[in-house]
């Protein structure tokens, strides 16, 4: 028998002084059975940092054909695909040539690994961005999880403060690769 998603909610509140979005999000996450408390984190975390209205989050791991967050215009057009993890270079690529902007989001101890040996072949790509988010982070915010979290995301100056009650974590998201401008 196979095992279902686990349905989680969060009550999310944005206030991004760098961007001036401020916003609050009732959000629905499936968790995959084979997901972990930080994956999913590191998912809500992507969808606070790049927030917008248009913003939802795919299939996921249950679905080739579409990226972990994503964000298209009225006419169904991809303006953002927004992976989490270390993707194989193929499907990036893919990405690059379905969407205006891509951004991978790299976590975990072998996030390093990964980006050293697809470096070369990304770095041609000019509608990627690949940011890294520090291990002690990531695997502090999985204690955060919860099948009902209330969180508030504040960004400033590229920092990132993840509140649940009276737990904070401060993340500083690196860019090793932006999108051409």
């Amino acid at each position: 028998m196979a095992l279902k998603s686990i349905i989680c909610k969060a009550s999310l509140s944005i206030s991004d002084i760098d961007r001036g979005y401020y916003a609050e999000h009732a959000l629905t996450l499936a968790r995959h059975p084979s997901e972990t408390d930080e994956r999913m984190m590191v998912r809500l975390l992507t969808f606070a940092l790049l927030a917008d209205e248009a913003l939802a989050f795919g299939k996921g791991l249950s679905s080739e054909d579409e990226p972990d967050l994503w964000q298209k215009d009225l006419t169904g057009v991809i303006e953002r695909w927004i992976e989490v993890g270390q993707p194989d270079e193929r499907r990036v690529r893919q990405a690059c040539g379905r969407a205006s902007q891509v951004i991978v989001v790299c976590y975990g101890n072998a996030a390093d690994v990964w980006w050293n040996q697809q470096r070369d072949k990304l770095e041609r790509l000019s509608n990627l961005t690949v940011i890294r988010l520090p291990v002690t982070a990531t695997q502090a915010m999985a204690k955060l999880s919860g099948r009902n979290m209330a969180l508030h995301c504040t960004i400033q100056e590229g920092q990132i403060l993840l509140t649940a009650g009276n737990e904070t974590i401060t993340v500083e998201p690196e860019y090793w690769k932006k999108t051409a401008e």
